[in-house]
């Protein structure tokens, strides 16, 4: 997205991951980054997984964290929603793998990819993404 706000920005840096194994699911997937989340944030993160597609997983989801401003019920940094978005994940299509040579019918995968200034506006309470990127060298000493 090109629009520029409280959490999007046209300039952002993102960490990819992926696993491919035999008998990978979608709850491999759902597990392994709740407890992600959890390390990163707390316990007592709440999460949620939305359907949403990527021409390179299937089915494919995206991953929103409850708002660290308004604990959920709703402000200009999750614009109302109580939300925020982390991160996209799937299931890695088959012809992906096929394409890298991996037997589809024995193995499975899935990837992710996570943004490492939404990461950061929770995990430091960063209520506006902008600021990351003005250098305000108030704002960024605090870090």
């Amino acid at each position: 997205k090109d629009e520029v706000d409280a959490t999007h920005s046209p300039m952002f840096h993102q960490v990819e991951g992926m696993v491919i194994d035999k008998g990978v699911t979608m709850a491999d997937l759902k597990g392994t980054l709740n407890t992600v989340v959890k390390q990163l944030y707390g316990e007592h993160t709440v999460t949620r997984f939305r359907p949403h597609h990527f021409p390179f997983t299937e089915p494919s989801c995206e991953m929103d964290v409850q708002c660290h401003k308004c604990g959920g019920k709703g402000c200009p940094t999750c614009k109302g929603e109580g939300w925020i978005e982390l991160l996209g994940a799937g299931m890695i299509h088959p012809r992906v793998l096929e394409m890298a040579g991996i037997d589809t019918e024995v193995y499975s995968g899935w990837a992710f990819g996570i943004g490492l200034e939404r990461t950061a506006m929770r995990r430091f309470k960063i209520a506006d993404l902008r600021l990351i990127f003005e250098n305000d060298v108030r704002f960024l000493e605090q870090f």
